[in-house]
Parts: C-alpha cells; sequence; structure tokens
C-alpha cells in the first residue's frame, strides 16, 4: 500500500516537535517574561478548527501551571457585529496552522489596540496573524501538504505547554518536555497496528469520542478527524457532560472512543468504562492503563509514565492512526476529504 502523505506526516510528528523545542525554547522565555511584566488577569484565545482544540488545552494548562482564567474569544462579534469585547489586562493568544484567517486575526489586533499583550502561535511566521501580535511562537512544523492537520495540531500544543511551564518558571517541569517525541515516536511506530485495528469499523456511521481534563481537547480533534476524513458523525463529550443525557444512546454494538490517561482522572474513567461496556458499547481505548484497556474491544496503547498535562501532544496521534486506518478501510482519500480546502478564510 503507498504511504499517503497524511500518514507521511502523522509520521514527521516526533521530529517537527524537536524542531520546535530547539529553536523556540529561548524566544519562548523571553515572551514569558514580558508577560510576567505585564501581569495579565486572564488569558483569550483566538482560533478556528483544530486550533480550536489545541486552545481547549491550553484552558487546562493554563489554568493549572498558570492559575489564569481562560477565555475562548467569539470572532464574530470581531468581524461580523463589529462588537469587540473589552479586554483589559488580557494575555490575547492567537492560534492558526496558517495564520491567514480574518477572523482570528481581527481578535489578535483588536487585543494589541486596547493594549494587551500579544502572542501569535502559527506555522507561517510571515502570516497576517504573526504580523499583528507582538509577539510570535512559530511552530517549526515544516510544509503541511495534507488538508487534515495533523503535525501543527501536536506542534501548536508544545507551543502552549513550552510558553506554560516558562510562565510558571519551573525548569524541571518544563523539561519533561523533552521526553515528548520519545514518547510520540513510540506511537507512530505502532501506525501498521493501528491501521489495522481500525478496519473493524469500516461500516461504522456514527460514535461518541470521550474524555475529560487535559485530553477534553483530544476528544475534539480526534472527533474532528473522524468527521473530516471519515465522514462519521463523530461526537466528542466530557465523561461528565455526557453521563447528563447523551449517555441514552449508547446501546448494544454502539462505539465508544476514550482516551484514557494516567493521573487523577483514570479511576474516574475506567468505572465509567465499565458501565459502558456493561451496557453493550463496542470500546475503542486509547491508553497506558492497563484496566482500562482490558476493558475494550480494541486497545489502542501508548507509553506509560507521561504526566497528565502532557499525554495530550501523545495520545492524539493514536487517535489519528486511527481516523487514517478507518479512512482507508472505507476506501477514502485521505488526503482529499470532499468540500474541504488546507487553508479557510472565515470572516
Amino acid at each position: 500500500m503507498q504511504e499517503t502523505q497524511l500518514q507521511q506526516e502523522i509520521l514527521e510528528q516526533p521530529e517537527a516537535m524537536r524542531r520546535l523545542l530547539e529553536h523556540e525554547r529561548a524566544n519562548v522565555q523571553h515572551i514569558a517574561e514580558a508577560i510576567r511584566q505585564r501581569a495579565p488577569y486572564y488569558a483569550m484565545f483566538a482560533a478556528r478548527g483544530s486550533s480550536d482544540n489545541a486552545a481547549r488545552y491550553g484552558q487546562y494548562i493554563f489554568g493549572v501551571h498558570n492559575r489564569l482564567p481562560v477565555a475562548l474569544a467569539t470572532p464574530s462579534l470581531y468581524t461580523l457585529y463589529h462588537a469587540p469585547t473589552r479586554m483589559e489586562r488580557a494575555l490575547v493568544l492567537g492560534v492558526s496552522q496558517s495564520g491567514q484567517s480574518p477572523d482570528i486575526v481581527s481578535v489578535v489586533e483588536e487585543g494589541r489596540r486596547q493594549g494587551n499583550i500579544t502572542v501569535a502561535i502559527t506555522n507561517d511566521g510571515l502570516s497576517p496573524l504573526a504580523g499583528a501580535a507582538e509577539y510570535t511562537i512559530a511552530l517549526h512544523a515544516g510544509t503541511e501538504q495534507s488538508v487534515a492537520a495533523t503535525k501543527t495540531y501536536t506542534s501548536s500544543l508544545m507551543a502552549l505547554a513550552l510558553l506554560s511551564t516558562a510562565l510558571a518558571g519551573d525548569a524541571g517541569v518544563s523539561g519533561l518536555l523533552d521526553n515528548v517525541p520519545r514518547w510520540t515516536a513510540e506511537v507512530t511506530s505502532m501506525v501498521s497496528s493501528t491501521i489495522r485495528a481500525a478496519e473493524r469499523y469500516r461500516y461504522m456511521e456514527a460514535c461518541v469520542v470521550l474524555s475529560r481534563g487535559y485530553n477534553y481537547a483530544t476528544a475534539f480533534e480526534i472527533a474532528l478527524k473522524l468527521k473530516e476524513l471519515t465522514y462519521v458523525l463523530a461526537e466528542p463529550y466530557s465523561t461528565a457532560d455526557f453521563q447528563h443525557g447523551p449517555v441514552a444512546l449508547v446501546e448494544r454494538g454502539f462505539p465508544v472512543l476514550a482516551i484514557v490517561p494516567e493521573g487523577a482522572l483514570a479511576a474516574e474513567l475506567v468505572g465509567f468504562l465499565a458501565q459502558l461496556r456493561e451496557r453493550g458499547a463496542e470500546l475503542v481505548v486509547i491508553s497506558a492503563v492497563e484496566e482500562a484497556l482490558s476493558l475494550a474491544q480494541t486497545a489502542l496503547p501508548v507509553p506509560a509514565g507521561m504526566p497528565e498535562w502532557v499525554s495530550p501532544l501523545v495520545m492524539v496521534v493514536q487517535g489519528q492512526l486511527f481516523a487514517l486506518g478507518l479512512t482507508l478501510a472505507k476506501g477514502y482519500d485521505p488526503d482529499h476529504p470532499r468540500g474541504l480546502r488546507k487553508v479557510t478564510l472565515t470572516e
């Protein structure tokens, strides 16, 4: 089978992360010092698509490591309704692989006009977003040709983790990021087995993707990959929200893809998966937790020993490989999903 562009880019992710760490660490330290001097009260993210899912990760990492409240911007307020919100003492971050979407640029421009510190996280250091922001963190992911974002997504997570840990001033915690490329390479080495495992679901038309905490973002991103590549109606949920009604969807054979990290959430998530298994759910589980993997009809392992806060950078890669495998099993072209373009410009 000929290797697709999407597969090549998934497999490039360990090296892309290494490049970002090598080239941006000093720059991010400089940005973190500038942020500390301005002492923002909260952070506001502007993003769309996969970058919006990266911002969901930002909600958790800036909340836990930096105790900053985090808001997700509503870009249409700035472009369509011409009613930009007040952003006193904000850290405004625009996240965009291309840096070209006018609505994201507008939020960052307005944030800077109001006197806030602004940071662009983008794969194009010459983009309009980079020009609008006071500071830029380049992703160094290399050209991403496949329509579905993979390496720019994980590089965005790495940039956010690098900035958050630098802002916290804990060199030991920040140093843990150096392990992420190795952990990711362990997952990409499973490419053949994960692609084969996905074949079981070739007739799947709908599913839910569940997690919580830091990996709430992972649930959204894997669901997005399934929708845009396989055309499956994949709905992401926090396990807490899922129990408030949507759990009624689950009947015998209903597919549930769950991301179960080691750490504070493991026992709760394992207990909930056991309940879903009793209801007859078809469980696909991404985890290093043996109790979670043992409940799955399809177990997709990841390396053990990852701190929960870095696990989204690694666990999503198993989801990307699963989506790739399902796309191939259904006979679709993973490099040219229908109706999509690489750069989407929204106002």
